[in-house]
């Protein structure tokens, strides 16, 4: 790829699925979402919804998968566009790298807010004179920032073995909560209740309130690009990278879909569990006691804690590669690697600074932080869009040793539309009346990222930076790998 290497390769095949499957995260992705489908759509949208998403994700995932084996680099969105584009490589590459930079830190940021939030549910379950804060709230953020930024800081071979850990939680920790969630209450909704709609957005269009509802699975589908920013620390790169984004896709939407059902069916009182500030929560209050939940809340707060660690891995490598091809202020010192750890310890604690940046605004609006939530999302996923449409430009493209042969082309013009559709949604209201209390902030957070891209570009960047650099010859570059 022209680079000389400076990260360890100790990233195994399952470490490697280990980092996005953690990043996607069901336990945190539907826990954290299913309160809006309940209104949006109901039991019907949460299940078929989900069903119909993961298969485009899957879309989506395999065509990543099949440029990631053509570029195993760390760079990974914005430099396998570089590579794509026929011309204006710099551009692509530029716009690629910033809207991952900012969609991956927005990613971190809230799957720590969200977390610190679940923490303090789970004090006032237990302490109930305990009040909640914006203020506590965003202190604990910080806190659990520290603590991940601490832990990769240390080598690739920890951050790998949290990884491993963090996957059998959420598979263990799943099989407890639809085996509480099927045996203990004595009451369970009837089959034909996955047929069962809701529209509680406010908008008269049911149809509306569906389109709206499929966002819960595209919320929780993000991230596994961190498959291919681990790329340059995994063995035989060109194999298990697609191999580990195509399998943690799978895998989560086959164990979503068993905690989707699981949580549908012990609804008891629908009006009370959709109006509660976490539904989910509330649902295994009511279904398990509040003992019970109080366990299994802490199996939620958990997995989502090891999902803010992956989702910093994955950002860090990312700024170290973006850093390193000199698109980044400072970028010397973001790509520089710790000669005892092997890893790039500044560009961590950039990572971490950013993410409590884009927290702040949570001391003192909620509403502002919606912004970051968006920012994750739209950001991630026109990330992903971009050299998915640059490889169907391209009449001839160079598949690596893990490629979808004659499918290549039509499953990445379906995952282009899907992109192009689940963006469209992101960006409408989603409930009525639109106050600034529920205004739909992506549209403004994406303005604002493309309008700072688009001047820096302009005035400096587009003179000096064209995209991804090459260090030399493949013989030349292989003098200068330090491992």
């Amino acid at each position: 790829m022209g680079y000389p290497r400076k990260l360890t390769r100790r990233f195994r095949a399952f470490d490697n699925f280990a980092i996005s499957f953690t990043i996607i995260n069901i336990l945190s992705g539907i826990f954290s979402s299913f309160g809006f489908g309940m209104n949006a759509g109901g039991p019907r949208v949460l299940v078929f919804g989900w069903i119909g998403v993961s298969v485009m994700v899957l879309f989506v995932g395999a065509s990543m998968a099949e440029i990631a084996s053509a570029y195993p680099t760390s760079g990974a969105l914005y430099f396998s566009a570089g590579k794509l584009a026929k011309r204006h490589q710099g551009a692509w590459s530029w716009y690629t790298g910033w809207l991952n930079f900012v969609g991956q830190v927005g990613g971190t940021a809230a799957t720590d807010y969200a977390a610190a939030t679940f923490v303090q549910a789970f004090i006032a379950m237990q302490w109930p004179s305990y009040q909640a804060t914006q203020q506590q709230t965003v202190l604990i953020t910080a806190a659990i920032l520290l603590v991940q930024a601490l832990a990769n800081t240390y080598t690739v071979r920890l951050v790998a073995v949290v990884n491993r850990i963090s996957v059998w939680w959420l598979l263990v920790g799943l099989v407890v909560i639809v085996t509480a969630l099927v045996s203990v209450p004595s009451h369970h909704r009837s089959a034909s209740y996955v047929l069962h709609s809701v529209n509680n957005t406010g908008f008269g269009s049911a149809l509306y309130a569906g389109l709206l509802g499929l966002l819960v699975t595209s919320w929780t589908f993000t991230g596994f690009d961190g498959s291919f920013h681990m790329s340059e620390e995994t063995v035989q790169a060109t194999v298990n990278t697609p191999r580990g984004i195509v399998r943690s896709i799978g895998y989560s939407a086959l164990t979503g879909l068993i905690l989707m059902l699981a949580l549908v069916y012990a609804i008891a009182d629908y009006a009370q569990e959709a109006a509660a500030d976490a539904p989910p929560v509330q649902i295994l209050i009511d279904a398990l006691g509040m003992t019970t939940a109080k366990l299994l809340l802490l199996v939620v707060i958990g997995a989502m804690l090891f999902c803010g660690l992956a989702n910093m891995t994955s950002n860090t490598r990312q700024i170290f590669a973006f850093s390193r091809d000199g698109a980044m202020p400072g970028s010397r010192l973001w790509h520089s690697v710790s000669p005892r750890t092997r890893t790039p310890v500044k560009a961590v604690w950039l990572a971490a600074v950013c993410a409590l940046v884009l927290v702040l605004p949570g001391w003192w609006s909620k509403v502002a932080f919606t912004a970051v939530v968006s920012i994750n999302v739209v950001g991630l996923f026109l990330a992903y869009g971009v050299p998915i449409f640059l490889r169907l430009r391209l009449r001839e493209f160079r598949p690596g040793p893990w490629h979808l042969g004659r499918w290549g082309r039509p499953v990445a013009a379906l995952a282009v539309v899907w992109i192009g559709l689940s963006n469209v949604l992101f960006m409408l209201p989603q409930a009525s009346p639109i106050t600034a209390e529920s205004f739909n902030y992506a549209p403004i957070a994406l303005a604002v990222v493309l309008l700072i891209a688009t001047v820096w570009w302009f005035a400096t960047a587009r003179r000096r930076f064209k995209g991804p650099v090459s260090y030399g010859s493949p013989d030349e570059v292989a003098a200068m790998d330090l491992i």
